[in-house]
């Protein structure tokens, strides 16, 4: 098993403005190269020049005035502001991770208090959970018990901030509200599953090259930059442990979310039971994945599976 990659040892947190800038110009150039929207390189681009040209540390804003001081800053959105606090607090950033091509579940899982490198790891392997709503409904299922390692109380931690990480953070109170927070349909998932499988097979996206579980440093994995009204998506294959050993790397579809709306993780995969078997499917959205099929053509006969065209299968 690959060791999950840590902070450079010369970053003491929290990180400094030209350090974080450096970041924000790492995003702006992968995803330039990566064929992101040219409005959202711009964005991370011009949140770097800020920061350089700023006399304060931004974790002295952060410090003094919280994310609405960032806010008030030129060029710095609410998306921006919490990507800069991620980084200043953590030195980290899920972004980031993903564009340089080593992000997996276990990063995510290191977020949580008591979880380390070792344990995230077993937690992936034992319970093949992918995001956070995965890992919290295992846990709601009693399933974290089954991870070695894993006593009541760091059960209980997990679940505790499980619970509060999945609700939606509180908004300062000089930033713009935003709608309320709600999980995007499964219908526009699946759409954005349908364009990257598609331009993956025709061979139209960016390759790039995984820094976990890729021994020759191979460029194989496409990645999809693709938005929905004001939401941004990622989307890859899933390049991880379980996936490889069960053959299921050109199957598995991570999609990310990361805007000014909201995050989120989801992994779409090609059923193989039940009524939605060789349907593609949200995983853990199963029965939302059903009414969706069944809308779009009735089945043809009473019991059986959803009837859809096939541009919707596998």
């Amino acid at each position: 098993m690959n060791a999950l990659p840590t902070p450079p040892a010369d970053r003491t947190l929290p990180l400094n403005n030209r350090q974080v800038a450096d970041c924000l110009d790492e995003v702006a150039a992968l995803l330039e190269a990566q064929g992101a929207n040219a409005f959202r390189v711009r964005a991370y681009r011009a949140g770097g020049q800020t920061l350089r040209g700023l006399d304060r540390e931004a974790q002295a804003i952060l410090a003094a005035e919280g994310l609405a001081g960032l806010l008030r800053l030129p060029g710095i959105g609410e998306s921006l502001a919490r990507s800069i606090d991620r980084l200043v607090r953590t030195g980290r950033l899920g972004l980031l991770q993903r564009l340089r091509g080593h992000s997996g579940p276990e990063h995510l899982f290191l977020t949580l208090p008591g979880i380390g490198p070792e344990l995230a790891n077993r937690i992936h392997e034992r319970l093949g959970v992918e995001s956070l709503p995965e890992l919290a409904a295992a846990a709601s299922a009693g399933r974290l018990t089954q991870v070695p390692g894993l006593g009541p109380k760091r059960v209980q931690a997990i679940r505790e901030s499980l619970a509060a990480r999945l609700r939606r953070q509180p908004i300062p109170e000089e930033t713009v509200p935003r709608p309320a927070g709600e999980e995007p349909p499964v219908a526009e998932l699946l759409d954005v599953d349908r364009e990257y499988r598609e331009k993956a097979a025709a061979g139209l996206l960016r390759r790039i090259a995984p820094q976990r579980l890729n021994p020759t440093g191979a460029a194989w994995l496409p990645v999809l930059h693709t938005q929905r009204g004001e939401r941004h998506y990622t989307a890859l294959y899933s390049n991880t442990a379980r996936a490889h050993d069960l053959g299921t790397t050109r199957d598995w579809v991570v999609i990310y979310r990361d805007d000014h709306d909201g995050h989120g993780q989801w992994t779409v995969i090609t059923s193989r039971y039940g009524a939605l078997r060789d349907h593609r499917i949200v995983r853990g959205r199963e029965a939302e994945c059903a009414e969706f099929y069944s809308s779009l053509l009735p089945a043809r006969t009473a019991g059986q599976g959803p009837s859809v065209p096939q541009s919707v299968r596998t």
